[in-house]
């Protein structure tokens, strides 16, 4: 038997969860197949399978939390079904006298006996057997290598019952009289009609990992942070005028489609470097100014809200920026984030606007300062040189801590966002 842990998954991470099993009990597991996906509280990891074998005994269940060491499942190395070499007893001619009725049936059933001697019981299989007061010489074994699985005990009682006689139904007894009220009280009929109808069953399940990392990290910056949000809007037209410009010829160039997170991206690193306060962070009684600009893209993945982290993004072209995006979404969709894709970050971007928002103040990743919120797209009349035209115009929020941020730096760094945004020039003229 081969024992299969919980493998260290990232620093000061102890504790995972069994996201989905892979394989069952019973499978022939080639070494290095993904045998099941654990998430941690930042990401979902495989975990292969370390030997060439029979998944013997699953230990950990979906759901089920484990720490690390600890086994989650158990294995026995073996040959893939498909390799295995045919026994002599199987393809060697046997040249014997015919037997007498009687000594056929002496033959079959000693046979029969130690093909079930030499077939492997699975242990979930045994337990089956146990609760159904049943021996393995009764069931027939269908698994590799002539393994006895759950699934042959639970086929053979299901036979079992289909055969079995109907058990004539218990007569109800002789109901007594009913006594008839005339004119009953108004009160019963007030009593049914108030109680409850319909479908009220509840469910309860635990907590993934990243929910528990979401909701103690959002805690954590309500409680340990001044947090502040103050709001600008931003029209989109120059913005969306470029992009319609050049769209096809930056996807036939870079094989990505240019979005509108690039901008903002880059229009962030302007504001980042003209006031460094808002990507700094407190660390004891110090502050922490970075010259690098990690900005933190949120993204809804399977799981729920993940923020990867794109690297120098002050370094990074649009098509880089673009995508390293797309590139995170599809490992969110896909539950396939590490951990490393989630630490660090200096400042974090998060779209609403792709789901419909109109208006919001998000919450500060800590240990972050500042987080900006963007918002959906709507056509709104504007004052632009004395007329009232209709542009498409998105609200901006940037939430920051005020212990370190104040509201000055706050309203000209998203000042700046807009200016860069109604002016895209700027980003390559740097002013």
């Amino acid at each position: 038997m081969v024992e299969v842990t919980v493998p260290s998954v990232g620093e000061s991470i102890s504790e995972v969860q069994i996201s989905r099993w892979l394989k069952q009990e019973g499978d022939f597991v080639q070494a290095g197949t993904d045998l099941v996906d654990l998430e941690t509280e930042k990401a979902s990891v495989q975990i292969p399978a370390p030997i060439s074998g029979v998944l013997i005994k699953i230990v950990k269940k979906n759901e089920e939390f484990a720490t690390v060491g600890d086994v989650i499942c158990m294995m026995e190395p073996a040959e893939s079904p498909a390799d295995a070499k045919p026994t002599s007893a199987t393809t060697a001619p046997q040249a014997t006298a015919p037997a007498t009725p009687a000594a056929s049936s002496t033959a079959s059933e000693t046979t029969t006996a130690t093909d079930t001697s030499n077939s492997r019981v699975m242990p979930s299989a045994s337990r089956a057997l146990g609760d159904n007061n049943l021996s393995a010489s009764q069931v027939t074994a269908t698994g590799p290598g002539g393994r006895l699985l759950k699934e042959d005990v639970i086929e053979h009682v299901s036979g079992q019952h289909v055969s079995a006689p109907a058990t004539p139904a218990p007569v109800a007894p002789k109901a007594a009289p009913v006594l008839e009220i005339p004119n009953p009280p108004a009160v019963a009929s007030t009593a049914i009609a108030s109680a409850p109808s319909g479908n009220r069953v509840e469910e309860v399940k635990a907590m993934s990992m990243i929910r528990r990392t979401i909701a103690t990290r959002l805690v954590q910056a309500q409680h340990t942070a001044a947090l502040l949000t103050t709001f600008n809007e931003v029209d989109m037209q120059p913005v969306m005028s470029l992009r319609t410009k050049y769209r096809d010829a930056f996807q036939e160039k870079h094989g990505v489609k240019l979005g509108f997170m690039s901008f903002f991206a880059k229009a962030a690193c302007e504001g980042l470097k003209r006031y460094p306060t808002v990507n700094a962070e407190i660390r004891g009684n110090n502050v922490v100014y970075k010259n690098y600009s990690d900005i933190g893209i949120a993204i809804g993945g399977g799981k729920g809200l993940v923020v990867p982290v794109l690297r120098n993004v002050e370094k990074m072209t649009f098509a880089e920026v673009e995508r390293s995006i797309g590139d995170y979404s599809r490992k969110a969709m896909e539950n396939k984030l590490v951990p490393q894709d989630l630490e660090g970050g200096t400042f974090t971007i998060s779209n609403g606007g792709v789901y419909g928002s109109m208006l919001s103040t998000p919450i500060v990743n800590p240990p972050q300062s500042a987080i900006l919120g963007l918002h959906a797209i709507n056509d709104r009349p504007i004052a632009v040189n004395g007329q009232v035209v209709i542009r498409p115009m998105m609200y901006l929020a940037l939430t920051y801590d005020h212990r370190i941020i104040d509201g000055r730096e706050a309203v000209t760094f998203l000042k700046t966002i807009k200016e860069v945004i109604e002016d895209p020039t700027r980003l390559f003229l740097e002013v």
